[in-house]
């Protein structure tokens, strides 16, 4: 079955089952609605059901529900285990969509799941791409995101339109697993870079000079990033509000290690701040927003917090 309906008499647009409504996935499911798209959504909290029925969606009262009549199935839950509790049983995904739908995992998890996703998906007669993200909520809320995908070039193919509804950067990185792996490289990037910013905002601050000032001619000159661009009020103002959770990084700096000691590839610098990362979550700052990885530093060099 194509995404795209050959029946005139139905909707153009596929019809979307959005499964998982948190900080990336509302804005997310609200663009597909402002582009056209029918979404009929699923989550835990009522709330969040409240706000994507608020935009033009449709509620559903399970996953089964949600799945049951969509052409298009997309999956934006936290890891490894919730893509699995939605995905398989009696009540999940693979047991209800109909055959020829498309499944598209968004979430970021192991490779290896995803890998197994597709494989016991097909026995069903479900397409699957892997299609995690970057951009954090800020990404979400504008649709520019970035999307790294694994999976087949005529599914990949069939899902751009949706794609290009919430991202600007849209690659097929490889087969089945290879936009994970491609996201966990972005997740030791950027936890990296958070990390350095960090540590130059208290070495800048400790000496003396003007932060905005310093963090805005550094933001033009090599030591830029999109990082830096992003997070530099988070730094300014000690504003740690979730974007991206210390919570979920933890996650996936688990998933980077592991999946490099897999494949034989040194990770000195990941390894470290993967610790740092842990250390700042065990002291209960795992619900913040990565940028208090300066919390992190702080602490170090003697700051009360």
């Amino acid at each position: 079955m194509s995404i795209t309906p050959a029946d005139t008499s139905r909707p153009a647009r596929p019809a979307v089952a959005w499964i998982g409504l948190g900080i990336m996935g509302s804005p997310m499911s609200e663009n597909l609605i402002k582009a056209g798209y029918d979404v009929t959504g699923y989550t835990l909290e009522r709330e969040k059901l409240d706000r994507l029925t608020a935009a033009g969606g449709t509620a559903a009262a399970s996953v089964a529900e949600a799945v049951r009549d969509a052409d298009v199935i997309i999956t934006m839950v936290p890891a490894s285990p919730q893509v699995e509790a939605v995905a398989y049983g009696p009540d999940g995904i693979l047991e209800n969509a109909r055959p020829g739908a498309l499944l598209i995992d968004m979430s970021s998890i192991t490779p290896q799941t995803s890998i197994d996703l597709a494989r016991n998906a097909g026995r069903k007669g479900i397409r699957v791409l892997d299609a995690p993200v970057s951009g954090g909520e800020a990404g979400a809320v504008e649709a520019v995101l970035s999307i790294m995908v694994g999976g087949e070039q005529a599914d990949f193919q069939a899902a751009r339109p949706l794609f290009e509804a919430l991202g600007r950067t849209i690659v097929l990185c490889g087969p089945h697993g290879s936009g994970q792996t491609v996201k966990a490289a972005n997740q030791l990037i950027v936890a990296v870079n958070i990390q350095a910013c960090a540590e130059a905002v208290v070495f800048l601050e400790r000496s003396g000079v003007d932060l905005k000032a310093a963090l805005e001619v550094l933001g033009g000159g090599l030591a830029g990033s999109t990082v830096l661009t992003r997070k530099k009020d988070n730094f300014l103002n000690r504003d740690f509000t979730p974007g991206f959770r210390i919570d979920l990084h933890h996650k996936d700096m688990g998933i980077v290690t592991d999946a490099a000691r897999t494949v034989g590839a040194a990770l000195p610098l990941g390894a470290m701040v993967a610790q740092l990362v842990a250390s700042l979550r065990a002291q209960g700052d795992g619900g913040l927003d990565h940028s208090a990885l300066l919390r992190g530093v702080e602490r170090l060099s003697g700051t009360r917090i």
